[in-house]
């Protein structure tokens, strides 16, 4: 008995080792390096950013639409054929060569990049439908809870340390090898982690029956998903529940892809948005783990567990709020004063350069000395002089501005001066807009920054020198933005603020745990402790509105990192009590192609929103209707009705082969 619980064991740990493996590529590849890179390597001889930005979102769309099509009926073919883990292994292979072979592009290879991402996707999301189809076989349905949570949590450790040491790797390397490197790091990651499950796990029996005839594995595999769907309503508290993640999951996952950007929106730095994602990534391990053991009725003091958890749901955004409404703006990342305009400079604001824009103040002045000729084209101001190149000045009040501009063969290299010297960055050299390309570019932009807040003199200058590079005597700017104070903060205090309330938590869980939580802790199952992950999104949702300091994105960070890793968790646990064994391949490829709807409509209304609105507020508000309508159909879930039906389902297959 000793030895079958350490091989159980053994495999528990062995299955959760994926997650760690193959995280690796959502955290470095998909969500932090090969997006930016694809956009400003990789796509750079593409005609402008957006472009850029639409085929890196063709592939993904390409991707997830042939996953989805392909992943039920592999599904049902890994049951008819023993095939699980080949499967896995294949899936996993296409995925990893993909990404290793990413090391390869350089700048203007955005087909082949596309191409590659496009694989690794498939390879990355196909090889899952099977890994989430060994979670049955692997471990007892009273562990499939702690395990599925388990495997989250080494996802989010293996995933968060890889892009950590890729962050150094690009800050340190020269050139485009940095993120190169990152990429074939993440396919030697994927692989070698990937071993322990292809060597410690084995392959699940069928219990289909042998196939007559006639017959081969792609017709019986297209039966079953047909008989599936016509027996619809045997399983109807599984697609009561598939019904319910396609809805909720959705939210999630939007709330994941736009925390960044929104984030930007607000002028959080680069700093604050990277360490907060990596905040969410640590800081979900153990959450995952404490949502894990909520549910379980052989939890040692679920009672602690339980108010660990409410006391954090009640006081970060108690802290958060109060941080901001207390604290000064240079420590909370509040917004500082705005900038006003002056006699002399502009304050904030968009200003279009437009030809007749030649008052003195908050316009361009032109210097040269030869005839120069203005015309318009797309919109865009050209100044042209013959013999000493052009410049161009802006007096503004503020210290950072975005010039949006365009690019051409004849448009050089542009040095930035401010108050009539060259601006450095933080290296020492002189501050440059690469603004030459072989084909017409617009709507590029950049920022730039004074050293100091106040009033100041941007100049850009085009010499015309003789390098092919710099060559030309083109300046062509749309508008100049400047830009609201920079935010403030003191993220080591912020975070010493969090640490203490997380052991203020801890304190009150101890002391008040049994006296206050007791009886609610001995109710929590599965779908219960997904309900109260799901009321703690709509909070989110809600305080995602109001928002607007470092202390709350941070608060409300850790917020996510408590419930974000522990929902998909007991989702996946869920479902996997609601199916029968034998055919896990089958449905949990069809909870994969629900996995990729779940991407579609929350982006759509979030980009609606935001349309309609002209801001990002109203549409993080908005996606508390996915967590609502989510709250709604899961409650209509009947658990122990649909594990009946699921072990009735078993009994039979073993019958039939008896």
């Amino acid at each position: 008995m000793a030895a079958n619980d350490r091989e159980y064991r053994k495999r528990i740990r062995a299955w959760t080792m994926y997650d760690w493996a193959n995280s690796a590529f959502i955290t470095t590849v998909a969500a932090a390096v090969l997006p930016v890179y694809y956009s400003q390597v990789a796509a750079s001889t593409l005609p402008s950013p957006a472009v850029a930005t639409a085929y890196w979102s063709a592939g993904l769309s390409i991707s997830l639409l042939i996953v989805a099509v392909i992943a039920p009926v592999l599904g049902t073919v890994s049951d008819v054929m023993r095939g699980k883990k080949m499967f896995l292994s294949i899936f996993a292979g296409i995925g990893v060569v993909a990404t290793g072979l990413l090391v390869l592009v350089k700048s203007g290879n955005w087909l082949l990049a596309s191409f590659l991402f496009i694989f690794g996707r498939i390879g990355f999301a196909g090889a899952n439908v099977f890994y989430d189809a060994l979670l049955p076989h692997v471990a007892s349905i009273e562990d499939q809870d702690k395990v599925s949570s388990r495997g989250y949590a080494m996802g989010y450790l293996g995933g968060g340390l890889l892009l950590a040491l890729n962050v150094v790797m690009i800050q340190l390397l020269p050139g485009t090898w940095g993120p190169r490197l990152s990429f074939l790091s993440v396919a030697l990651w994927w692989a070698l982690f990937s071993v322990p499950l292809l060597k410690k796990i084995p392959e699940p029996h069928t219990l289909t029956a042998r196939l007559d005839k006639g017959q081969n594995v792609l017709s019986i595999s297209f039966k079953r998903i047909a008989e599936t769907f016509r027996d619809i309503r045997q399983y109807k508290e599984l697609f009561k529940l598939l019904l319910a993640a396609l809805i909720y999951l959705d939210g999630i996952g939007t709330i994941i892809g736009v925390a960044a950007i929104y984030g930007a929106e607000l002028g959080f730095g680069t700093l604050e948005l990277i360490l907060a994602l990596l905040l969410v990534q640590f800081v979900g391990i153990p959450f995952s783990l404490i949502f894990g053991r909520l549910p379980g009725r052989d939890t040692r003091h679920r009672h602690i567990v339980m108010a660990f958890i409410i006391f954090n749901i009640v006081l970060l955004p108690v802290i958060g709020i109060g941080g901001k409404r207390l604290l000064p703006g240079t420590i909370s990342g509040a917004p500082l004063p705005a900038y006003t305009t002056t006699q002399r400079a502009v304050g904030e604001g968009a200003y279009p350069v437009t030809a007749d824009a030649f008052s003195y103040r908050g316009s361009w002045t032109d210097h040269t000395v030869a005839a120069e000729t203005i015309r318009t084209e797309k919109d865009r101001i050209y100044r042209t002089s013959e013999e000493q190149g052009a410049r161009l000045d802006f007096s503004f009040n503020g210290q950072r501005l975005t010039i949006t501009y365009g690019e051409g063969p004849e448009h050089g290299i542009w040095n930035v001066v401010i108050d009539g010297l060259p601006l450095e960055d933080e290296d020492g050299k002189s501050v440059a807009i690469n603004a030459y390309s072989a084909n017409q570019r617009y709507e590029n932009t950049v920022t730039v920054q004074a050293p100091t807040a106040g009033e100041h003199m941007l100049s850009l200058l085009n010499q015309g020198e003789k390098d092919p590079r710099s060559a030309g005597n083109t300046i062509s700017v749309a508008e100049v933005k400047v830009l609201p104070p920079l935010r403030q903060s003191n993220l080591g205090l912020v975070i010493v603020i969090i640490l203490a309330l997380e052991v203020l938590c801890l304190l009150l869980a101890l002391l008040l745990g049994k006296l206050l939580f007791s009886r609610l802790a001995e109710k929590m199952n599965t779908k219960r402790s997904l309900l109260l992950a799901l009321l703690v999104y709509s909070v989110i949702a809600v305080w995602g509105f109001f928002l607007d300091s470092v202390v709350e994105f941070w608060c409300l960070a850790w917020l996510v990192a408590c419930v974000q890793g522990g929902s998909q968790a007991l989702t996946r646990s869920l479902f996997s009590t609601l199916i029968p064994a034998p055919k896990s391949g089958e449905f949990f490829g069809l909870f994969g192609i629900m996995e990729k709807v779940a991407t579609i409509f929350g982006p759509l209304l979030f980009a609606a929103a935001a349309a309609l609105f002209g801001s990002s507020r109203p549409a993080v508000l908005s996606l508390i209707v996915f967590f609502i309508v989510g709250i709604v159909l899961l409650m209509r879930v009947d658990v122990e009705r649909g594990r009946y039906i699921a072990r009735a389902e078993e009994t039979e297959l073993k019958s039939r082969l008896e």
